[in-house]
């Protein structure tokens, strides 16, 4: 991967592994070591800035990005023990045991939430949601929109008849699970893909299958659904690519979907 210069990027979630660092205001690739090339941070940069290159460079080593993150998630834990002893050592000027107590979890709190970030993958991030007082389900059968098979990026066929001048959803794994909408009001009247751009292997074989959509299939619309976590955008990141082969034009929309289910953007490329 290759950066020219940007000031303007969304940096700190990709910095996660370590290849981006911030040098004199810009983004920048320090160490290729720690880059797995999934692109997740083109898709991000509002500049067009960074770009994925073929040339010979280091290979992706994922033992080394996790004695890094090891590191860094030692180093904040110093931190974090550093700050519960100055709370301890000055808590004697208060006198009141509850108000030291609260006082030692709001900076812990603190501490921990603003680093939390270098500490693992945000998409891995624990999380528990607590339900509404008030929520109405749809009960009895629901039927399916999913009008076709198979569905997933490796396995379909972009030449298949159900993709012939179709509207297209391109869809990461998670969404149809946050998103409670999505057979109703998302999926119906699509032909879809589904992919999961952290995970999968074979970034040049989905972008091969998306430029078919355009070109030969000449579908009618990409929509894609992703979630908000950083690594879901490298789907736009695959569309772009395969747009810029493409012959044919065709409007790509995307779709960002919180984790509880809301819709956090919707935007035209």
């Amino acid at each position: 991967m290759r950066s020219r210069l940007c000031s303007n990027i969304k940096f700190v979630l990709y910095s996660i592994q370590g290849a981006l660092a911030i040098i004199d205001g810009k983004a920048k690739v320090v160490n290729e070591v720690f880059c797995d090339g999934l692109g997740a941070c083109i898709g991000e940069c509002p500049e067009g800035a960074l770009e994925i290159i073929e040339r010979e460079a280091l290979e992706f080593d994922e033992e080394a990005v996790e004695i890094h993150l090891e590191s860094l998630s030692q180093k904040e834990e110093e931190k974090l023990n550093q700050a519960k002893q100055i709370v301890a050592e000055h808590s004697h000027q208060c006198g009141c045991a509850s108000t030291q107590e609260n006082s030692a979890k709001t900076l812990e709190n603190h501490v921990v939430e603003e680093h939390s970030h270098v500490c693992g993958c945000a998409s891995a991030e624990t999380k528990v949601f607590n339900e509404p007082e008030e929520q109405t389900f749809i009960t009895g059968k629901v039927p399916s929109a999913l009008r076709q098979w198979p569905i997933q990026l490796h396995l379909i066929n972009p030449a298949a008849p159900y993709f012939q001048g179709a509207d297209v959803i391109l869809t990461a794994d998670c969404v149809a699970y946050a998103l409670g909408e999505y057979h109703n009001k998302y999926l119906k009247g699509h032909s879809i893909a589904i992919a999961c751009p952290k995970l999968d292997q074979g970034r040049e074989i989905y972008i091969e299958k998306i430029r078919s959509w355009f070109d030969e299939a000449k579908i009618n619309t990409l929509t894609i659904m992703m979630m908000t976590v950083p690594c879901c955008s490298g789907l736009v990141g695959l569309a772009r690519e395969a747009a810029k082969r493409a012959n044919r034009k065709v409007p790509i929309k995307y779709i960002v979907v919180g984790v509880q289910g809301d819709i956090v953007k919707e935007e035209w490329l």
